[in-house]
């Protein structure tokens, strides 16, 4: 008599498992090998980006913000399995329901705006020597001065960074008038018998916006420019200038004089080689005089 082997009584009675996962009959089944085939996925992904709008909507950066898109964004990010077709089909939906959104309202994807940099200076030595609570009590009371003038001129906060801040705004001027009341209020802001200096930078221009971030050449531009300030000093880009005009500025009742460069100090990175920038003074003298001042010596200086 033949006896049954285990194997034979294995693949009989499908005792043995191998491990690999069960394909489902039918539709169901077939759907679900596909949803998580890397082929398919990989082809979606590719499709993406011949799409309208930003092919990585839907990573931490472009779903952060306000609008439908990113809410929804992130409610899939949170819903929908990672490294599958449904996610990614999900997403490019989203994408051109984003991009739609941009066209139908008007919005440029890369519109011109003026992006603010402000922190303060020597701020980090005195809060070594403050100590935490006198730290916090300070960037709340700063915080508490400069914003709302800001959001006044249609200025809007993008994120707070320590002892620093970047803005945004849709025009130079009121960036302009904005940052100097800021400026001025900082200077009545006292804890522990210290008083802050502000300094600021601005910068027009279009950065690629990502979410509720900026990003881009023209982001860097401006944190350069805030680095040339001094204390309770104001810089602004020769971009930003050319947009207030001479009119602009006798309106902010200021001047500008062109900054000295920095002969032994190192190349500012990610920054044109012909960026130039201006000191912005308030105005002493009648408004008959030149708005845009120029320091002959130093224009010849580096000239030469």
């Amino acid at each position: 008599m033949e006896v049954e082997s285990f194997d034979e009584r294995s693949a009989r009675t499908g005792e043995i498992d191998s491990g690999a996962p069960r394909r489902q009959p039918g539709p169901l089944g077939w759907l679900l090998a596909t949803n998580h085939n890397v082929n398919a996925i990989d082809l979606i992904r590719r499709a993406r980006r011949a799409l309208p709008g930003d092919p990585d909507f839907g990573d931490p950066l472009s779903a952060a913000g306000e609008g439908g898109p990113r809410a929804a964004a992130r409610a899939a990010d949170r819903l929908l399995e990672r490294d599958a077709v449904s996610r990614e089909v999900s997403l490019g939906a989203l994408q051109v329901w984003q991009a739609l959104t941009e066209r139908v309202s008007g919005r440029p994807a890369n519109p011109e705006v003026t992006l603010v940099f402000t922190d303060l200076v020597g701020f980090s030595g005195w809060s070594l020597r403050a100590g935490d609570d006198a730290t916090l009590r300070l960037l709340r009371r700063v915080a508490q001065v400069i914003e709302p003038p800001m959001l006044a001129e249609g200025g809007r906060i993008v994120k707070r960074m320590g002892d620093g801040a970047m803005a945004v705004f849709g025009d130079p001027t009121t960036a302009v008038r904005a940052v100097r009341t800021a400026l001025d209020a900082v200077d009545t802001v006292d804890v522990d018998g210290y008083t802050p200096r502000m300094r600021a930078g601005i910068h027009t221009g279009h950065p690629q916006r990502i979410g509720s971030d900026w990003l881009g050449v023209d982001v860097n531009i401006a944190a350069r420019v805030m680095e040339r300030a001094t204390k309770g000093g104001l810089v602004i880009s020769h971009a930003t200038l050319e947009r207030i005009g001479d009119e602009g500025l006798v309106d902010l009742g200021v001047t500008v004089k062109r900054t000295r460069k920095q002969l032994f100090a190192a190349k500012p990175s990610g920054v044109p080689d012909d960026l130039l920038m201006y000191r912005v003074r308030a105005r002493r003298e009648p408004p008959g005089r030149d708005v845009v001042e120029t320091d002959v010596a130093q224009e010849n200086a580096e000239g030469a």
